[in-house]
């Protein structure tokens, strides 16, 4: 039928993370677009999870794979045109582990011969603060924000396997929220409050689902971004206009608690200072990080792409109040 591309005709994206927040919403915005020409490879280590087996019903071929097995990794991408490469520091918090992944998946990608990689990355902060600028702590002896730093300084391995690679620049998460506990908390007067080490510096945020639809309309635009970095977001917003945003979305009386990086730091959950480090480099670098990510770029790249108001009246049930 005119309009529509058959399975066999179509160019298939091995999506790394398939259940994760970002493979995860590739994976949606590919099989939401029947005429688009892509079908999506799943992969996760477990194919037969919940969360496995509901893009299963999305249509979408499901391969188990890890990333830390570089031999999965070549069996998952062989016939694949594109890939989709995503680490998750969280799971392990080791810069070396995740570094290790994107070793394995570069070689992996060469190996299968697939035409386009887009690997989700984020800036190298030594570049901007040296481990000698003792504005901000170093941590695990050689970083400055260990989940940054990591991606950062392994760019390279994509292009050293000559690799067609696009390289995303993404966003704080907004579902960081409710995944990391970062929504409104309330005070012993009855009022919210959000934290950050911010001042009324802006943060670049993003809905986790939509990066995964920039990352499709990169795969749709073809190879013109080869080579190239991509920066995206859903909207860049001080701690103040978030929270007046949580009062209106949420019928509540919401503030903005700004607090030092040094206080932040001192939360003391696992993660709070490498967290705590990646907020001051947002607020000391504001100019910089909200203009390598251009909101136009990444309306132009994914049209559904949410505001913030948007996406908290998708996602307020999960905010626990």
């Amino acid at each position: 039928m005119e309009g529509t591309v058959s399975s066999v005709d179509k160019k298939i994206i091995a999506v790394v993370g398939s259940t994760g927040s970002q493979g995860g919403g590739l994976v949606k915005a590919i099989q939401s677009d029947p005429s688009g020409g892509f079908k999506a490879r799943a992969i996760t280590r477990d194919a037969n999870s919940d969360k496995a087996k509901a893009l299963k019903d999305l249509g979408a071929e499901v391969v188990a794979a890890d990333i830390d097995d570089e031999a999965s990794l070549k069996n998952a991408f062989a016939g694949a045109y594109g890939a989709y490469c995503v680490t998750f520091f969280w799971a392990h918090f080791s810069p070396e582990k995740e570094q290790q992944g994107a070793k394995n998946m570069a070689s992996a990608a060469k190996a299968a011969g697939v035409q386009h990689v887009i690997w989700s990355t984020l800036e190298d902060t030594r570049k901007w603060i040296p481990l000698s600028d003792n504005r901000m702590p170093t941590l695990q002896g050689k970083y400055k924000v260990p989940h940054f730093d990591a991606k950062g300084e392994i760019n390279h391995v994509f292009t050293d396997a000559g690799v067609p690679t696009t390289f995303l620049l993404t966003s704080f998460y907004w579902d960081n929220m409710y995944m990391f506990g970062m929504g409104p908390k309330k005070g012993d007067d009855g009022n919210y409050s959000i934290t950050f080490p911010m001042g009324n510096h802006r943060m670049s945020g993003i809905a986790a689902d939509d990066i995964g639809g920039c990352a499709y309309g990169i795969y749709k635009k073809g190879k013109e971004s080869v080579g190239k970095t991509v920066g995206i977001a859903g909207e860049h917003l001080t701690g103040a206009q978030m929270a007046e945003k949580l009062s209106k979305g949420l019928g509540i009386k919401c503030s903005y608690n700004a607090v030092t990086p040094d206080v932040y730091r001192s939360f003391g959950f696992p993660g709070a200072d490498d967290l705590g480090n990646m907020f001051q480099f947002y607020a000391d670098f504001e100019d910089y990080f909200v203009g390598a990510r251009n909101l136009d770029v990444a309306r132009a790249l994914n049209p559904k792409l949410q505001t913030f108001d948007q996406w908290l009246a998708k996602n307020k049930s999960k905010l626990t109040l």
